[in-house]
C-alpha cells in the first residue's frame, strides 16, 4: 500500500486522511497538540477586565494555548486555531454552502455536498431555544426586508447547554468538529502526530515530486517520506510551507474580516445564546447575531457585562490582496471593502434603531478575521485536476488556499466538499 501524508487536520486535512485511509496508509502531522476547550470562567475574566491587564488581543493564547493570534499589517487581528481539529475547533459550528466562486470556473461538487450531508447530521430546527430578544430580533430583520434565515448548524441541541462558548472549544461536545473525522481514519490505521510542524518539502526537480518533508517534531527535526503529500495546514500556514518550499504563491489573500456592532440592551444575554442562531445574506457580506469575545475582553469600548451587550457580526467578503508570509500578514482593506464595510455597519444600525436603541449608544468591535484563503487559488483549467502546475506531481493542497475568492461566509462544509473531491482525484491518479 503506498504511503500518503497530510499536513494539518483541520476541516481539509481531516477530510483528506478520512477519505485516503484505506487507499494509502495515512499519517497526519499537525503542528498544534491535542485541542482542550477554553477551561477558564469567561465571568470572572470579565471581572477583571477592569484592572487593565488585558492589553493586547495576542495574550488570549497564553490563556488559550490552542487559539493563535496575530496582526497583520493594517493590525487587524488574524485568528487561526493551531491544534487537532485546526479552526473547526473555534468555530460557530455553522455549515453553508458557499461554492459560487467554484462553480463559475467549472467545479460542480453536487454528489460531495450531498455525500457530506448523509455523514454529518445537520440541524436548522433549533429556534425553540432561540431568548425572545433574539426571536425579537429575528422579527424585526423580516420586517426590514433583510430576509433572515436560521442558520443550518453542526451542533446536536440534545446536548448543547446553550453556553454561547462554541468559539472557545465545545465542552460537552454537541458541536461536531473534524476531530470526529480524525477519530474515524485512526480507527481504520491511519496514524496521527500532533506537535509535528511541518517547515518545508524538499523538491526532486527531476522527478518533479517532493522527496522529503522536514518537519520540527517535538523540537527535534527530523524528515518523512511519502508518494502523496496533501498539504492543509490552513490559509495562514500553507503559503509559509510552499515560500520556505521555493513555490511561488499569488499576493491574492482574503480573510473574511469581521466587525462586530453593539449596544447596551439589558438582558439579552448573547453570551448565552446559539452562536450565530440566524443569518442574512447581503450584498458582499453577511450578519448574524454574535458575541465577539476579542473585543469583549480587549477593546475597551465593551465595557459592559457580557449579558447586556447585543452585538451583530459583519462578515465581509473582501477583496484578494494581501499574503501570509513567514515574517507575518500583510493585509489591508481596499477601498471597496471599506465601502461595503460601511453599509454594512449602516444596516446594523438600522435594525438597532427599529429596537429602539439610540445611535450614541452603539460601539463598535474590533477588527478581526479568521477565514483565511486564496494564495494558490484554482482556475478554469485546474477545474478536473484540482493541481496547480507550479507544484510537484505527488503533492496537492486541500484548504482555502486553493479557493478562487473569499466567501464572506463559514467555509467549513465548503472547504469539506472540495477536499472530499480532491481525495477521489488523488485515489484515481496514485491507486
Amino acid at each position: 500500500m503506498k504511503n500518503a501524508i497530510v499536513i494539518g487536520s483541520g476541516a481539509g486535512g481531516a477530510m483528506m486522511a478520512k477519505e485516503l485511509q484505506g487507499h494509502f496508509q495515512v499519517t497526519i502531522l499537525e503542528a498544534g497538540n491535542a485541542f482542550k476547550p477554553f477551561s477558564f470562567s469567561v465571568n470572572n475574566l470579565g471581572k477583571l477586565r477592569k484592572t487593565g491587564m488585558f492589553l493586547d488581543e495576542r495574550m488570549i493564547s497564553f490563556l488559550f494555548p490552542s487559539m493563535r493570534v496575530q496582526k497583520a499589517s493594517s493590525d487587524m487581528i488574524m485568528v487561526h486555531g493551531e491544534c487537532t481539529g485546526g479552526t473547526t475547533t473555534l468555530a460557530t459550528g455553522s455549515a453553508l454552502r458557499c461554492d459560487e466562486s467554484l462553480i463559475n470556473i467549472g467545479i460542480h461538487l453536487d454528489d460531495e455536498f450531498e455525500e457530506l450531508a448523509q455523514e454529518i447530521p445537520l440541524s436548522t430546527d433549533h429556534q425553540q431555544y432561540w431568548s425572545t430578544q433574539i426571536k425579537e430580533l429575528f422579527d424585526v430583520c423580516k420586517q426590514l426586508g433583510f430576509n433572515p434565515a436560521p442558520t443550518t448548524k453542526l451542533i446536536d441541541f440534545k446536548r448543547c447547554v446553550r453556553c454561547g462558548h462554541c468559539v472557545l472549544g465545545c465542552q460537552t461536545g454537541a458541536k461536531w468538529d473534524s476531530r470526529q473525522l480524525l477519530t474515524e481514519s485512526i480507527s481504520k490505521g491511519a496514524i496521527l502526530k500532533t506537535n509535528c510542524k511541518v517547515t518545508k518539502l524538499g523538491i526532486d526537480h527531476n522527478t518533479n515530486t517532493v522527496n522529503t518533508i522536514y518537519v520540527k517534531e517535538h523540537g527535534k527535526q527530523i524528515t518523512y517520506h511519502a508518494d502523496l503529500i496533501v498539504l492543509a495546514a490552513g490559509g495562514f500556514g500553507t503559503p509559509i510551507v510552499l515560500e520556505n518550499s521555493g513555490i511561488e504563491c499569488e499576493s491574492s489573500l482574503f480573510v473574511d474580516p469581521v466587525l462586530c456592532v453593539a449596544a447596551p440592551y439589558s438582558g439579552v444575554e448573547t453570551n448565552h445564546q446559539i452562536v450565530m442562531p440566524f443569518l442574512m445574506q447581503r450584498d458582499g457580506y453577511m450578519l448574524s447575531p454574535y458575541m465577539d469575545y476579542l473585543s469583549y475582553f480587549f477593546n475597551k469600548s465593551w465595557r459592559f457585562p457580557s449579558k447586556n451587550i447585543l452585538s451583530m457580526m459583519i462578515k465581509l467578503s473582501d477583496s484578494s490582496s494581501g499574503a501570509s508570509y513567514n515574517k507575518g500578514v500583510e493585509k489591508e482593506l481596499t477601498s471597496k471593502d471599506q465601502e461595503r464595510l460601511k453599509f454594512a455597519v449602516s444596516d446594523c444600525k438600522t435594525i438597532f434603531s427599529k429596537m429602539d436603541i439610540k445611535e450614541e449608544d452603539i460601539f463598535l468591535g474590533t477588527l478581526n478575521a479568521g477565514h483565511p484563503g486564496g494564495m494558490l487559488p484554482l482556475t478554469t483549467e485546474e477545474a478536473e485536476t484540482f493541481h496547480n502546475q507550479r507544484l510537484p506531481k505527488n503533492l496537492y493542497i486541500a484548504d482555502a488556499t486553493i479557493l478562487p475568492h473569499s466567501m464572506g461566509n463559514p467555509p467549513i462544509w465548503t472547504i469539506m466538499a472540495l477536499s472530499k473531491r480532491i481525495a477521489k482525484v488523488c485515489t484515481e491518479t496514485f491507486i
